[in-house]
């Protein structure tokens, strides 16, 4: 994660920072104990008040950029934070959306097995002429063979059957197989077929 390699880039920074920071304490506590000490020419405690103040003046400076980076460093931390909860949030998420949709499946197939259940009976009764005329029309037409007559209109292609293809239908002996003009699907004929 970008977040954390930034964040991990500024922590190094404030590390950087408190050791510069320490080693110019360390430096100035020596020349103070020094200077306290008192040894020493007149100008070299002169020259030690010098850069004592000079010290405080670089460890102001550096405090201030310790200060600015820590600032960064905790920025960057709480978008981090955000960006783990956010993670976290979208795993759950996405974990529930695969249980979900795992269960959507089981329905699926529990139903597909339900429907496809009493096919085996109702092919052995038609006739294999008949079965192999549905499974090429059902290749042919993308997975739907046969398709419901509904008040004058075909199951497949929704298209409205004319007088004549109706008057012929009419006609029809009960066992004989009709097929739709325009999609060319089997037509079932059904109490609501509009005959």
């Amino acid at each position: 994660m970008r977040a954390r390699t930034a964040l991990g880039d500024i922590e190094r920074e404030v590390s950087k920072a408190e050791s510069d920071v320490q080693l110019v304490r360390e430096r100035a506590a020596r020349n103070r104990s020094r200077l306290d000490a008192g040894t020493g020419s007149a100008k070299d405690l002169q020259a030690l008040q010098h850069e004592l103040d000079s010290l405080g003046r670089r460890q102001a400076e550096l405090e201030d950029v310790e200060i600015e980076i820590m600032e960064r460093a905790e920025a960057a931390g709480a978008e981090v934070a955000r960006l783990e909860a956010e993670h976290a949030t979208l795993a759950t998420d996405l974990e529930a959306a695969r249980v979900a949709q795992d269960d959507a499946l089981r329905e699926y197939e529990a139903e597909a097995a339900k429907v496809a259940a009493p096919r085996a009976d109702t092919v052995a009764g038609v006739g294999d002429d008949l079965v192999a005329l549905y499974e090429k029309i059902r290749t042919q037409a993308g997975g739907l063979g046969a398709a419901a007559l509904r008040q004058r209109r075909c199951g497949g292609c929704q298209l409205e059957l004319n007088n004549v293809e109706m008057n012929r239908i009419k006609a029809a002996a009960e066992d004989e197989v009709l097929r739709c003009e325009e999609c060319r699907r089997i037509l079932v004929r059904t109490a609501e077929s509009g005959l």
